[in-house]
């Protein structure tokens, strides 16, 4: 049986949200499963001085969700590779000028 595997967040950065109260993501924001030390790209928690936010699914950060996605500055896009997220324009990679 495939295990589904929920992503939560690590930022740069964080702020405090008076509706909600509670602190959330800002700045740069990557994917991190609950119970390691690295994001999904291979950055080190402790060494990138990333803040965890636990309670925030990846889902919420997305700018298109409009959930915690206020603050956030940039979404790797290494880790949203990984997850799954495809470029909302619907711009793949494309080779421009291929040799010969």
């Amino acid at each position: 049986m495939a295990r589904t595997r929920r992503y939560a967040v690590a930022a740069s950065g964080r702020w405090w949200d008076e509706e909600d109260g509670r602190w959330l993501p800002a700045g740069e924001v990557h994917a991190w499963e609950q119970g390691m030390n690295q994001t999904v790209c291979g950055l080190s928690l402790h060494r990138s001085r990333l803040s965890r936010f636990a309670s925030v699914q990846w889902a919420d950060i997305l700018p298109e969700s409009g959930g915690a996605a206020d603050a956030v500055r940039r979404v790797c896009p290494r880790c949203a590779s990984a997850v799954g997220r495809r470029d909302p324009a619907g711009r793949g990679w494309q080779r421009i000028n291929p040799r010969p």
